[in-house]
């Protein structure tokens, strides 16, 4: 039984929805960006020209010529006040224009853009709404931004030019930002939902793996108790048959390691008391145990231990036994029975403050992207397994005896090396704090 959607490809998911949303916010602000830069280079232009009208020496000329023919034409009592009337209406209306050009398209507070007027020399003459040197650094930025544009000044006779350089309005280069703003917030708001998920989600499996273990041990404990004293029963009915009497032992054996795990069982979801001990003779058990299976499982393996003897840690024997157990079997049943060569090795040894254990098989070994998920529950590459015997080790390893369990390295077709690391310092912190 396979996992159909790993952790790793929801991962690649979330991170390729929050791609798709920073480019589409990116993608929208550049639009909103060149419509407001559309909008303000108009603006500018409507500036330009308004300063283009009103600097024209030839309209003031006018306004004064037709002001003098009013003046003559009132003193002139052959011609009608009505015409003086409409000539100084024509120059009333005129100066409303002028006002409305003065006030309210010049307006410095109209366009919040800084620019600056530069003549044919390259000389600033004038700015607004900037906020930082005037000199020709300042000239080159903000023609990289935009186009000058061009005013022109007197009459035919003489003219000049000016030109406008101008940046980018507030509003603008706050939405510049505004996508990273936006994306970051995204990614946040992402690795929060992330981490929030992985924690209720591993909340979730630690409370199932408590419920089932501790119903698992309350059912174990009454038909246990019920064959201990058929066992006892038997023992006595047959005294004198030495062929009972030896399954009844074997029975008892039997019933002792079911005890041993009804126990195990109960130990889970509480915490452990850990005791400094040999760790080799705890994995001999274990192994004396597992190949004593072998034959069942039908499998020729090769068993290679190399424990140094010396070596202690601060284990719970009971629940340290049952991950070991866990490991070993799973590398015995990742051999083909039909390998040329099949061994399993056992290695405790012991590197600065840290005590590790490889369990090493030379089985059909573990592809890379599957890796990450073989500890995680429901993944099992058995036909009929239920893919918690890994999930559950790694509980007992990390979460109990705050070590570590990883794939120290893994080759297909040529086997897998699991280590268990048990930091020596780490414990005994843990243990004083306990205490």
């Amino acid at each position: 039984m396979k996992i159909q959607l790993t952790s790793n490809r929801i991962n690649i998911a979330l991170i390729g929805l929050l791609i798709l949303l920073g480019i589409g916010s990116f993608a929208y602000n550049k639009y909103l960006i060149d419509r407001i830069l559309t909008q303000e280079r108009s603006g500018i232009e409507l500036w330009a020209k308004a300063i283009e009208y009103t600097s024209n020496p030839t309209q003031e000329q006018i306004s004064r010529n037709l002001l003098e023919v009013s003046r003559y034409l009132r003193q002139n009592d052959a011609v009608p006040d009505s015409i003086a009337a409409v000539i100084e209406e024509a120059e009333a209306d005129r100066a409303s224009q002028t006002f409305v050009t003065q006030e309210i398209v010049i307006s410095e507070d109209r366009f919040q853009v800084p620019r600056i007027i530069v003549d044919e020399q390259g000389e600033i003459i004038a700015e607004s709404h900037v906020d930082e040197p005037l000199n020709q650094e300042l000239i080159d930025r903000f023609a990289a931004m935009h186009d000058p544009i061009e005013i022109t000044l007197g009459n035919q006779q003489y003219s000049q030019r000016q030109y406008v350089y101008y940046g980018e309005s507030p509003t603008v280069r706050y939405l510049r930002y505004f996508p990273y703003i936006q994306f970051s917030l995204l990614a946040l708001l992402l690795g929060i939902g992330v981490v929030s998920y992985r924690t209720i989600t591993k909340s979730e499996q630690s409370n199932l793996w408590v419920g089932m273990t501790k119903e698992a041990a309350h059912q174990l404990g009454t038909p246990l108790s019920s064959l201990y004293g058929w066992v006892e029963l038997l023992r006595e009915e047959k005294k004198d048959d030495p062929f009972t009497q030896r399954i009844c032992n074997e029975l008892d054996n039997d019933i002792s390691r079911l005890r041993g795990v009804a126990e195990r069982f109960n130990k889970i979801g509480s915490e452990p008391e850990l005791k400094l001990q040999k760790l080799a003779p705890i994995l001999r058990e274990v192994l004396d145990y597992m190949e004593q299976r072998l034959p069942q499982l039908k499998k020729n393996v090769d068993v290679y231990r190399k424990l140094d003897e010396n070596i202690q840690a601060k284990v719970n024997p009971d629940l340290f036994q049952w991950a070991m157990e866990n490991l070993v079997k799973n590398a015995m049943d990742a051999i083909n029975s039909k390998a040329a060569k099949s061994q399993v090795s056992i290695i405790l040894g012991r590197f600065g403050d840290e005590v590790y254990i490889d369990v090493k098989d030379t089985g059909v070994g573990i592809e890379k992207k599957y890796q990450n998920e073989v500890f995680k529950p429901g993944y099992s590459t058995k036909k009929r397994g239920w893919g918690l015997g890994l999930s559950l080790t790694k509980r007992i390893i990390e979460d109990y005896h705050r070590g570590k369990l990883e794939i120290h390295e893994s080759e297909l077709g040529s086997g897998t090396t699991m280590r268990v690391t048990l930091s020596t310092d780490m414990q005994n912190r843990q243990v004083q704090r306990s205490r």
